[in-house]
């Protein structure tokens, strides 16, 4: 997991539920923890492009359910500024489900486009992406 240069503002808090676009058997997860994420008293934790999750399978394939699995944001609604100027959001919030906490996606295609942030931090995740925004 490399750091992100973009400020990305943690829009997805702990509870949160978030679909996934990929073909690992997962159609809805929700967020149980975020990793390597340290708050101050009383707030929740929240997770932002490119963060790694602990999350539970929600709605999915029968062998799939209420499983907990790692996953990565890959999408998120909530803009964020990038270090060239530049505003970016996506339609909707989104995520990708990982064999291990290295980075190993489960599923083998991805719908939809994929932030350079995620692509960046995760090189597993980029090697299967196809649109890469």
């Amino acid at each position: 997991m490399l750091a992100i240069k973009a400020r990305i503002p943690k829009a997805l808090p702990h509870g949160s539920y978030i679909e996934t676009c990929d073909n690992s058997g997962a159609k809805m997860i929700k967020i149980v923890s975020v990793k390597g994420q340290k708050t101050s008293k009383g707030r929740y934790p929240a997770a932002g492009v490119g963060d790694l999750v602990l999350a539970t399978v929600k709605k999915g394939t029968q062998a799939m359910r209420k499983q907990v699995v790692f996953a990565v944001i890959v999408r998120q609604r909530k803009e964020y500024r990038r270090p060239d100027g530049s505003r970016i959001k996506f339609a909707e919030n989104s995520a990708v489900v990982l064999k291990d906490d290295k980075g190993n996606p489960k599923g083998t295609i991805f719908k939809g486009p994929i932030a350079k942030e995620a692509c960046d931090r995760w090189p597993g995740i980029a090697k299967i992406a196809s649109i890469i925004v």
